[in-house]
């Protein structure tokens, strides 16, 4: 960790509550309400969030899998989301997720028109800002872990 944690602290807990309150607090809350109030499909969702966590690299990320309502994606789903372009395992919504995660993540400047037509197809505007607003939570917060070295000892508040 990059990060001196006092004995007794947990990690998370102290970085994001204890040392920066008014923004720590904030962003946590920002996080769980990507989990919470999302409006996307399981598999949607999880095929962003996992392009980013692998782009991210953030351990905890990559292991962590969203259940709703008892249910989870397959095991074989994260190495799909790494074959996004050539998989035959997801739908198109799916594979425009994974695109769009890697794409907002790496080239954002590059989201060309040809892509915008192809996301409007699949997604109506509520979903994309759903969705754009989920990417940039795990975004930032899945760096931010990693780059502090919090992400081996990760644990989403409330989980």
């Amino acid at each position: 960790m990059k990060i001196d944690i006092p004995e007794g602290q947990e990690p998370i807990g102290y970085v994001w509550g204890d040392m920066v309150p008014g923004i720590g607090m904030a962003a946590a809350n920002f996080s769980l309400s990507v989990y919470e109030h999302t409006t996307l499909g399981l598999r949607e969702f999880e095929a962003a969030r996992l392009r980013v966590a692998q782009i991210n690299g953030c351990l905890f990320c990559l292991d962590w899998r969203t259940e709703r309502e008892g249910q989870k994606v397959e095991e074989e789903f994260a190495e799909a989301v790494t074959q996004w372009r050539t998989t035959d395992a997801f739908d198109d919504r799916t594979r425009l997720a994974a695109e769009y995660a890697e794409r907002y993540a790496l080239d954002h400047h590059g989201l060309d028109e040809e892509f915008w037509t192809r996301m409007t197809a699949h997604y109506s505007q509520h979903e994309i800002v759903e969705l754009s607003m989920s990417i940039g939570s795990w975004l930032a917060f899945g760096r931010l872990n990693h780059v502090l070295g919090l992400d081996a000892v990760c644990v989403l508040p409330g989980h």
